[in-house]
């Protein structure tokens, strides 16, 4: 193909144009030279032969040759490599060092003039400075970053800066946020402290007052100062979180934001404080650990008041403390009223009024802390008056009612020094000897001046004249005498197992107790150095109080005589269908005169006419009694007989009272108690109709005391209206005209009753 190509080629288009047997000529002329060259090329190769041969032979003897040396060659290339892999890299890193060093130089020229700011801002943040801190990066700002402004750190400088910023008022935040937490938790501390020094302060004033009231002069030890020596707040607290914070956002222009978030927390923590725990008034810690933070909460923010400027304003801590004023009292006023306890009021009481000197102190007004003192004065007076009233219960209870037996001087001294007892008759007589009054009445006076002593406990360190305190002790004495022991002694009057003799025994108890509330005046008078003549002296009314006590025994006296005479009436057994008497009085009645006789002779021990009254009420009380034994409802027959019986019983009753049981009464008095039976028996026993028929109305008349009412009773249940043995069947047997005169008795009897009635 390729001849073919070599033949189209040189020759022209003529001979492909011309006929065919022609192109055959040509193709054979072509051939044959072909085969021409060939021969030459043959020849040549023929002649070439050799050498070809043998350079090829030298060729292949070059070939291992080569192939050793390509191995050799790359072997070298190889490790020429792998030696140069490292020293090219070194001479990068060095490329590189210095392409750096060049920029550090520049960098270090450049930055020569941000050394200063940038490095004490850096000291600063590390120490904490942040104030210091935030200085150096105003001046960054202002004077140095501009001269470098042109290059990019700068920039980013520049730019972190307000970022800085806000990580310096974060971090101050968080550390005022500790020191909020932390004082929360030792505002306690502060207090007691702070109320500890106040009361050592009282204590030392009142010493040398003390001192000075009794002409003495002690040069003092120490001197206070009101309010370094009171409470040194930094010695407590670490108070530079407040102070670093409060520069830290001044400098940021954001006070007023630290500002209301401080007072804002501090009102959350305020309300914390003042919330008391259930259980506080049990015990006298539970008020000291309150006051000791409420006290250690206000000394701090006085320490803010005056140690910064405006971080809070009196107007502030003013208006703050009147709303936890308001607060405090509203929780002593409840909690204190669920105090029974007089010890732990006292102890409350002395509580506040060192918790109000504390606060005073630190310039906080208190007035109204010891207006409150009057209310808790109240409740301790109540305390005082429960207490009291269990002790004079116990004195009732154990005392045995019977005049004091003294067997030596000894103790007849020992009496008298407890109570003020003065009598010229008693003190003459030999030992040994009693006294009038029992073994309560001494115990009752002592026990009266203790609780005057305890009542001026509390009026102590009130800051009160002593016009005040010795009206506030005779109130409170008044107190005790009128009410407690005055219804101790009402109660004890009232009790069943207290009998006659007993209440004989607790009226003239009561005499002494009464002269000698005289001796309580004077010494009230000996403690408070005011006289009782002083203008508007409150006086004791213990006069009344035992006076009303005896008045209440004497009551009882007359009632649980007339309760026993009762109970021995309830005995009485009358047949009240006897036909005659038995001539002699009924025994009860005996056993009742008999018991009025002894219980008499223990009355004369009793003051004025209380033993005459009691005389009187008991002889009225029989009289109705024995009336209304007659004219009961329930009796409806009374014959001739028992009336005779009822007649001698009566007589007896007369007789005691003309015996005089009780000296004193004047004449017939005490007979006259019975007049009322002695007319209606006097009446029936007669049988004198006609007389008080006639006299009736009569001022003269001999039956002035027998009502219509009362005979007509009476007789109705004498009359025979059944047919049976009754007091007028002997009547009709006899003579049939008296029982029409019985008929015309009480027709006229009935007529008397009925103009009453009209």
């Amino acid at each position: 193909m390729r001849n073919s190509n070599v033949r189209t080629g040189f020759f022209p288009q003529s001979i492909y144009d011309d006929q065919p047997n022609a192109h055959k000529r040509f193709m054979e002329k072509l051939d044959a030279r072909i085969r021409n060259h060939d021969r030459e090329i043959e020849k040549m190769c023929n002649f070439h032969h050799q050498g070809f041969v043998d350079a090829i032979t030298e060729l292949l003897k070059v070939r291992a040759d080569a192939e050793k040396l390509m191995g050799q060659v790359t072997d070298t290339n190889r490790r020429l490599q792998d030696a140069g892999r490292e020293v090219t890299a070194q001479t990068e890193e060095v490329i590189r060092c210095r392409v750096q060093q060049r920029n550090m130089a520049t960098t270090v020229e450049k930055l020569q003039l941000c050394i200063p700011g940038t490095n004490a801002a850096s000291a600063s943040v590390r120490k904490i400075l942040y104030y210091a801190a935030l200085k150096t990066m105003e001046q960054l700002e202002k004077v140095y970053i501009p001269r470098v402004s042109q290059y990019r750190f700068c920039q980013i400088m520049a730019e972190n800066l307000p970022r800085l910023r806000e990580e310096i008022k974060d971090i101050s935040m968080s550390d005022l946020k500790d020191f909020l937490e932390s004082i929360r938790k030792h505002s306690d501390k502060v207090g007691e402290t702070a109320m500890r020094q106040a009361q050592q302060h009282r204590t030392f004033n009142s010493a040398v007052a003390k001192q000075a009231s009794m002409g003495h002069y002690i040069k003092p030890v120490y001197s206070l100062n009101e309010r370094t020596h009171i409470l040194t707040a930094q010695d407590l607290v670490d108070f530079s979180p407040v102070y670093r914070c409060l520069h830290i956002y001044t400098v940021l222009g954001d006070r007023e934001t630290f500002e209301n978030y401080y007072r804002k927390q501090r009102k959350k923590q305020a309300r914390l404080v003042l919330q008391p725990q259930a259980n506080m008034h049990e015990t006298v810690e539970g008020y000291r650990r309150y006051f000791n933070q409420i006290v250690g909460f206000f000394v701090v923010e006085d320490h803010i008041l005056h140690a910064t400027q405006g971080l809070v304003t009196r107007a502030y801590t003013d208006e703050l403390w009147n709303m936890a004023l308001s607060k405090i009292i509203a929780v002593l006023r409840t909690h204190s009223s669920y105090c029974d306890d007089p010890d732990l009021v006292l102890e409350l009481k002395n509580l506040i009024v060192i918790f109000a000197d504390t606060l005073q102190g630190f310039g906080f007004p208190v007035n109204r802390l010891f207006d409150l003192l009057f209310e808790v004065r109240d409740q301790y007076n109540e305390t005082l008056l429960k207490k009291w009233a269990l002790v004079f219960r116990e004195i009732f209870e154990l005392d045995n009612y019977s005049p004091i037996p003294v067997e030596t001087e000894e103790e007849y001294k020992l009496v008298v020094s407890r109570f003020p007892f003065h009598d010229a008759e008693i003190e003459k007589q030999d030992f040994p000897k009693k006294l009038p009054m029992s073994q309560s009445v001494p115990q009752i006076y002592t026990q009266v001046k203790e609780f005057i002593y305890a009542s001026l406990k509390f009026s102590e360190s009130l800051h009160r004249s002593s016009t005040e305190i010795d009206d506030m002790l005779r109130k409170s004495t008044n107190l005790l005498l009128t009410r407690t022991l005055s219804s101790c002694l009402q109660n004890l009057i009232k009790k069943p197992h207290i009998g006659l003799t007993e209440l004989v025994q607790i009226i003239i108890n009561t005499t002494h107790l009464e002269q000698a509330c005289r001796y309580l005046e004077e010494f009230i008078t000996n403690i408070t150095n005011v006289s009782p003549e002083t203008v508007h002296t409150t006086r004791l009314y213990g006069l009344s109080t035992f006076k009303d006590a005896r008045h209440a025994a004497e009551g009882e006296i007359y009632t649980k005589l007339n309760q026993k005479i009762d109970e021995f009436i309830q005995l009485a057994d009358y047949e009240w269908g006897m036909a005659e008497s038995d001539g002699r009085a009924s025994g009860y009645l005996m056993d009742l005169i008999n018991f009025l006789r002894s219980t008499f002779q223990v009355f004369t021990h009793l003051p004025g006419k209380v033993a005459q009254t009691a005389c009187m009420s008991a002889c009225k009380h029989l009289s109705t009694s024995l009336m209304q034994m007659l004219l009961d409802t329930e009796l409806k027959q009374i014959s001739m007989g028992a009336i005779q019986q009822f007649n001698l019983d009566v007589i007896q009753c007369e007789l005691f009272a003309s015996s005089e049981p009780v000296p004193g009464f004047q004449g017939d008095t005490l007979q006259l108690a019975f007049i009322d039976l002695r007319q209606l028996l006097d009446l029936f026993m007669v049988w004198d109709w006609s007389t008080y028929l006639a006299d009736y109305g009569q001022p003269t008349s001999k039956y002035l005391r027998v009502n219509p009412a009362t005979a007509l009773a009476l007789l109705e249940k004498m009359k025979d209206t059944s047919k049976k043995n009754n007091i007028f069947s002997q009547f009709r047997k006899n003579d049939r005209d008296k029982q029409k005169l019985i008929e015309t008795v009480v027709k006229q009897l009935r007529s008397l009753v009925n103009g009453m009635s009209s």
